[in-house]
């Protein structure tokens, strides 16, 4: 597999995957609405999506992952959001999410960041462990909290 860095010209390949990536968790598709929120990302700098391509195929999306900037404002650094990573389920148990967070944490590295922060569902064991093995590990310094906006 090959690990390349999402450009506008891979929006038709990157889009249909990340709509089953919603709707693996209970969004529905919007098809239009995902693939336009991804080319904003892109066109405007606001995320680094990776992509895993297979070897004997550019047009065989495996999986992606994608990274939002933020900052420390305590270490005074970049720190990066491995917001979504998802893996098309004929390429499960390939490795796939590992070499995307490989190649995310090499970025991290090479921008200075101080850490990566990544979020999954309290029951999705395998994503846990998966992140674990990476080197990620349980945030037992901060308890984050989330506000909703426009849940009236």
């Amino acid at each position: 597999m090959r690990i390349i860095k999402a450009t506008l010209e891979h929006l038709d390949l990157l889009a249909p995957l990340f709509v089953r990536y919603r709707e693996f968790y209970g969004q529905l598709p919007f098809p239009d609405s995902s693939r336009a929120f991804l080319e904003k990302r892109l066109r405007h700098d606001e995320s680094v999506i990776y992509l895993a391509l297979a070897d004997d195929d550019d047009n065989k999306l495996m999986g992606f992952c994608q990274l939002y900037p933020s900052f420390s404002s305590l270490s005074l650094k970049r720190v990066w959001i491995l917001n979504d990573i998802f893996v098309a389920e004929d390429s499960r148990r390939m490795l796939v999410a590992d070499h995307l967070m490989r190649e995310a944490k090499k970025m991290a590295k090479e921008t200075n960041a101080v850490r990566m922060r990544v979020s999954t569902s309290s029951n999705n064991e395998v994503a846990m462990k998966t992140y674990e093995s990476i080197g990620f590990h349980e945030d037992t310094e901060f308890k984050s909290y989330i506000l909703p906006i426009n849940s009236d």
